[in-house]
């Protein structure tokens, strides 16, 4: 008669981490995830095999639209969208906390780092206008919090920032400063 062997502790640590992660896989239906990565590193890509299992996806565009004026930018939406199930719905929108309180249906998150632009645009930060830090601050948590509350998945991509050069700009230096002081955050509320 064949015994099972005695279980090492590597395999029960395995078997610990496996079960832990089909644990969390079970309870998806609120469930955070915040996926970081360099510059066309596969982010996005990796965003959409996590929300495959759903039917119905809003990916959540907060980057700036397509335009004429940019051919580039134009190609690689049309690359992103051109790739997404007919059954994901797309919004494009820079109000990220009210589109969190509103969910009703899983969200994709991408990008925060094209998002975060538009928000320093709006509130000044790159003209350095008086009172941009405290707008700044009020969206970030205003973001942050509606992030915490969401009742739906939600998986946001962000860029990783901090592992290159230090940005040779004064608004590269302030991008990078503010992803990763504020909205690297989201990994303290989300799964990593």
């Amino acid at each position: 008669m064949h015994k099972n062997a005695p279980m090492t502790k590597l395999t029960q640590r395995l078997a610990s981490s496996l079960e832990a992660a089909a644990r969390l896989l079970r309870r998806y239906d609120d469930t955070k995830v915040l996926v970081l990565g360099g510059v066309r590193s596969g982010k996005s890509r990796h965003a959409e095999r996590l929300m495959a299992c759903h039917p119905e996806v809003v990916y959540v565009a907060p980057g700036l639209p397509a335009s004429d004026d940019d051919p580039e930018w134009a190609a690689r939406i049309a690359q992103h969208q051109a790739r997404r199930p007919a059954n994901w719905r797309t919004l494009e929108t820079v109000d990220l906390a009210t589109t969190l309180r509103k969910a009703s249906r899983p969200l994709l998150i991408d990008c925060l780092g094209t998002w975060l632009s538009r928000v320093l645009g709006d509130v000044g930060a790159w003209e350095e206008a008086d009172g941009w830090q405290l707008r700044l601050d009020e969206r970030l948590e205003d973001f942050l919090a509606a992030f915490a509350a969401a009742h739906v998945p939600v998986v946001a991509v962000s860029n990783e920032v901090g592992m290159g050069v230090v940005p040779a700009t004064a608004s590269g230096r302030l991008f990078r400063d503010v992803v990763a002081g504020r909205v690297l955050h989201l990994g303290e509320r989300a799964l990593l």
